[in-house]
């Protein structure tokens, strides 16, 4: 499961992000300081050819709207990416989310691996 975060879910917040930020209406560039990425970045999220290789359920997208809302500096944002990767962790989406790329035994249950939590 932390691959799957890593490599998967970690760059989709990231793109959701980025892109209701400048939604918001703040210049790429300084959506892309708050985010700790480069300009370049937000443009390739934007014509999705970065961060594009899943789909979160609208709930998820709408919490991380939310989210975006309360990112004012780096630290913020790091606090609200935790707080999405636990909301994303206990609505089973992360589950979800690796049993569409990846082999997961079937008597995998989330609440014994510690991957809901």
């Amino acid at each position: 499961p932390q691959e799957i975060e890593t490599f998967y879910v970690i760059p989709t917040i990231r793109r959701y992000m980025a892109l209701a930020l400048v939604e918001q209406g703040l210049k790429q560039k300084d959506a892309a300081q708050l985010l700790g990425i480069n300009s370049a970045t937000i443009s390739q999220y934007r014509s999705t050819k970065r961060g594009h290789l899943i789909d979160f359920p609208k709930e998820i997208v709408e919490e991380i709207k939310k989210s975006s809302i309360k990112v004012k500096d780096t630290v913020s944002y790091f606090t609200e990416v935790q707080s999405l990767l636990r909301t994303i962790r206990k609505s089973n989406v992360l589950c979800q989310i690796h049993r569409q790329l990846g082999d997961v035994p079937a008597h995998c249950q989330p609440q014994f691996v510690g991957c809901n939590a």
